[in-house]
């Protein structure tokens, strides 16, 4: 009845069952008290919540068919607290090492986080006779990137933590999995669409958790920055990666893109992303197909993911030829 755990040390340590069960409960999201200030709108402030159905907190509009499919998540919250846990003695030990006075650092904590999202490629079933779903999947997932704080009489903010493996499997944490291919855009949106309002309503209130037996406060800052090019394109509404408009954050068409490999600018945004469907979908000039095509450049869905512009890998391979 015993079973082996492996501490960070390496070393065998021999553990009773139902000791291990409680250490499991405790990495899992869903055990950590804590409190937002002030509440997260429409968010329930219930702090132990495990598990959810994927599709619970999307409001079906009229038209709307239920998205078949199935998606397990945690509530983002309540993840990046238990994150945050997880992390309790590095963040102690970045306060000690960098001299300051932990009962003083209480608030001004800064939190980045990092989101990916990317398709698993093919899992169906080879044999046997589960549900009917979706032969692919999808994983969003996060990283904290780093944490710094600024002690009430500083200007500046001291890094007390910095993830040294921020690609490693080991510091990503999934927060979602979800049969279905990563271009079915209403599927994605259906699911990824409450993810995205708990973000929105976190980036506008303060984290209160205990860390080192005192309540502090954090902030949370988002950057989609690992999203491949064909996750960006799906989440902002853009033409598959075969269109004539090659890059995600300009306007280049495949040919000026080939004539002119110095001029690339990033002008690109969500909002106007947005303007531009509301232009594909009511075509207010009374423009025919190509026309209007023109006019919106490769936005052909509602984009309902913001994310951060950051260099894409279309413009890091353009640098890299002018080089």
């Amino acid at each position: 009845m015993y079973r082996t755990v492996k501490a960070t040390s390496g070393r065998q340590i021999f553990q009773p069952l139902h000791t291990l069960r409680s250490a499991e409960k405790e990495l899992l999201p869903g055990f950590h008290q804590f409190e937002w200030q002030p509440a997260l709108k429409n968010v329930s402030s219930s702090w132990d919540v495990g598990i959810i159905d994927g599709l619970s907190g999307w409001t079906a509009s009229v038209d709307d068919v239920p998205a078949d499919t199935i998606a397990r998540r945690f509530r983002y919250d309540v993840a990046l607290v238990s994150a945050l846990k997880d992390l309790e003695e590095d963040i102690m030990e970045g306060l000690r090492e960098r001299g300051l006075d932990d009962s003083t650092c209480t608030s001004g904590f800064t939190v980045v986080v990092k989101e990916s999202c990317d398709g698993m490629g093919d899992v169906s079933e080879k044999h046997g006779s589960g549900p009917a779903v979706p032969e692919k999947a999808v994983r969003f997932s996060f990283t904290i990137m780093s944490i710094s704080v600024r002690a009430d009489d500083e200007e500046d903010a001291v890094t007390i933590f910095q993830e040294q493996k921020p690609n490693s499997e080991l510091s990503c944490r999934p927060l979602c999995l979800m049969f279905v291919d990563e271009s079915d855009h209403e599927t994605l949106t259906a699911i990824l669409g409450p993810v995205v309002a708990e973000r929105k309503a976190m980036l506008e209130s303060r984290l209160i958790l205990s860390v080192g037996g005192l309540l502090r406060s954090f902030r949370l800052f988002f950057r989609g920055t690992g999203f491949d090019e064909k996750m960006v394109r799906e989440m902002e509404g853009l033409e598959a990666s075969g269109s004539m408009y090659v890059c995600t954050l300009c306007d280049s068409t495949r040919a000026e893109a080939s004539q002119n490999m110095v001029l690339h600018s990033i002008t690109r945004c969500h909002t106007e992303n947005l303007e531009r469907y509301e232009i594909w979908r009511k075509n207010p000039f009374s423009e025919s197909a190509d026309e209007l095509r023109d006019r919106v450049k490769g936005v052909s869905a509602k984009p309902f993911m913001e994310t951060q512009p950051t260099l894409d890998a279309l413009h890091c391979d353009i640098g890299n030829a002018t080089e």
